[in-house]
């Protein structure tokens, strides 16, 4: 018995692999973040009541964790699957929304610098807007105190930005506590204090403006951010540059996976069209046996081109391991 060889192209295994293990990192902090995020909203009781979401005037963090949850599983799931099963449209999908989210971000990027006060403007109206829903979330209210205290600013542009909110206003019909006041993250942190002292803003803003300086930060978030870009962009530049070479990553590897199934694919239909005229030759002797001394002829310069084609494939078979 004879056993014969066809050169076919393989998939490489190491690009498969590489790709897969590329792609269940994201897979599996998709699925964190996904959890995460509906733990949030069924602390809050949204779960129980979807139409809470609707009734949320400021912005909720939890969307944020949410969305970004769905897209990482989602990408991770084709890219992983894909390349599991050597899938051409998981993976076609996963490239090309790989692609579609380097070119936003890159756009983003262009557009912020070239609009930076549009950006600025829009920047304080989101701030000043969620200043009113301080109080609605609490996930928003922690990330309100969060950046305040982390940049030790006090509202979108001055303190008097908190006059937005319903609780911290100061006319004359505000029955609230917190009249007149600010959140206890625009305070001046005591260094002699080991409890943080969450009533320090009350009545912050009645004091005279050369008296809270020492009790309140009276810079805005606004101007915070832009004074913090300049001294970290270093930081926000490598941050930049390490998400892009690894999207970039992700794209040559699914590109390369691509290319070798296509490549599998293409030989596995040549060496069908090379057996179906194997066949065809075969039942073409049996009817015409004249035609075998013809056949094997191996001078294919003195054969006309179609006989050539036939003799080609015929001599593919003939090559023993």
């Amino acid at each position: 018995m004879h056993y014969y060889r066809y050169s076919t192209a393989e998939v490489s295994c190491c690009y498969k692999y590489l790709l897969f293990s590329y792609n269940i990192i994201f897979w599996l902090s998709g699925m964190v973040l996904l959890g995460v995020g509906l733990w949030a909203w069924s602390e809050k009781g949204i779960l129980s009541d979807i139409t809470k979401v609707t009734r949320l005037h400021g912005f909720d963090p939890v969307w944020l964790v949410l969305v970004v949850g769905v897209i990482m599983f989602t990408l991770g799931f084709a890219g992983c699957v894909g390349a599991l099963r050597e899938n051409i449209c998981l993976l076609k999908f996963f490239c090309g929304a790989i692609v579609l989210i380097f070119f936003m971000e890159l756009a983003v990027a262009v557009l912020a610098f070239l609009f930076q006060d549009w950006v600025k403007d829009r920047a304080k109206d989101f701030f000043e807007n969620n200043i009113k829903s301080y109080r609605d979330d609490i996930d928003l209210q922690n990330l309100i105190d969060s950046l305040q205290k982390a940049n030790q600013c006090c509202g979108a542009v001055s303190p008097d930005d908190w006059d937005l909110n319903e609780y911290f206003n100061c006319s004359v019909e505000n029955p609230s506590r917190e009249r007149c006041g600010v959140p206890f993250s625009c305070c001046v942190p005591d260094p002699a204090q080991t409890v943080v002292n969450t009533q320090c803003g009350y009545d912050a803003r009645r004091k005279k403006p050369n008296e809270r300086p020492n009790t309140t930060f009276s810079k805005g978030c606004i101007s915070a951010l832009e004074a913090w870009l300049p001294r970290n962009i270093y930081i926000v530049a490598g941050v930049f540059l390490v998400i892009s070479i690894l999207q970039i990553f992700g794209i040559y590897l699914a590109r390369t996976l691509m290319s070798d199934i296509e490549a599998v694919k293409a030989g596995y239909r040549f060496l069908r069209a090379t057996l179906i005229v194997q066949r065809h030759y075969r039942d073409f002797l049996y009817f015409f046996p004249s035609f075998k001394s013809l056949f094997a002829v191996r001078d294919f310069s003195t054969l006309p081109l179609s006989i050539k084609i036939c003799r080609v494939s015929t001599f593919a078979q003939k090559d023993p391991l």
